[in-house]
């Protein structure tokens, strides 16, 4: 049998994936579903972006990473946009259905933990919402093992002949990224002087910026929808997400911000 459109892309499975739990069912549970699940392979997309992003900085392949970087921060403006989308539904008909989710909760997207991890937010005890011997409990501890995409930058700074720390090359890579002020005078000198690299700071950044906007986005959603309600699942819903704002996962490219009023001997 030839291939097909349906048949590459697996469309019958696909659409056979959304399934309502509530009666009738209602009618936003659909979309609900769908949002989330169009969610779930947009992180899976991203972990791809990345982890091939890590691997052209290990490489050396700087125009490739530039590129790469682009595609993430393409995507990241799918996943801001499409919060336009969740906010279509009002409180009363999320409502209508959302008993049914009983302790589901999207502070279970264990991909999305791995984009915290792989970006720096590390944080090993976000693995205990997971039995040890599920598939999400063994990626996030792969994840906490790795470097992460600033350990991975630095090391491209450092063998490009960037003055970078000892200490930074060799932390460990379990913890969360540090804010780190003897890198400063580095990253400043080379926004002055190496503009293909300070481009890639500048993307990643970017990237940085644009899961700020998607955390900012997502609390409110959930603000408007649900007021100050737990979250499903038990979480302190709209409290938590308040937790998570402004917390970047490159503080460093944020901290030089002000030097750059300096003079240029500064």
């Amino acid at each position: 049998m030839p291939l097909t459109y349906a048949s590459y892309l697996k469309v019958e499975d696909l659409l056979a994936l959304q399934q309502p739990l509530s009666d009738g069912p209602e009618h936003d549970e659909i979309l609900f579903i769908v949002i989330h699940q169009v969610y779930e392979l947009w992180f899976k997309e991203m972990l791809h972006e990345l982890d091939h992003l890590v691997q052209r900085l290990a490489t050396g392949q700087l125009t490739p990473a530039l590129h790469t970087l682009k595609r993430c921060l393409t995507i990241m403006k799918i996943l801001v946009a499409q919060v336009d989308i969740l906010e279509t539904m009002t409180p009363l008909e999320f409502l209508s259905f959302r008993d049914r989710l009983e302790t589901a909760s999207g502070f279970q997207s264990y991909q999305f933990r791995e984009l915290e991890f792989l970006l720096g937010h590390k944080r090993p005890g976000v693995r205990r919402l997971f039995p040890e011997n599920s598939v999400a409990y063994r990626r996030l501890t792969a994840r906490l093992a790795e470097p992460t995409v600033w350990d991975v930058f630095l090391r491209y700074l450092d063998r490009h002949g960037h003055a970078v720390p000892a200490g930074l090359l060799a932390r460990d890579v379990t913890q969360p990224v540090p804010l780190s002020p003897e890198l400063h005078a580095t990253l400043v000198d080379i926004h002055r002087h190496h503009p293909p690299v300070a481009q890639l700071c500048e993307r990643l950044l970017d990237l940085d910026e644009g899961f700020q906007e998607w955390r900012y986005r997502h609390l409110k959603m959930v603000e408007r929808t649900i007021g100050a309600k737990p979250g499903t699942g038990g979480s302190a819903g709209v409290e938590y997400l308040k937790g998570t704002l402004f917390r970047p996962f490159f503080p460093d490219l944020w901290a030089i911000r002000a030097a750059f009023e300096a003079g240029p001997d500064a």
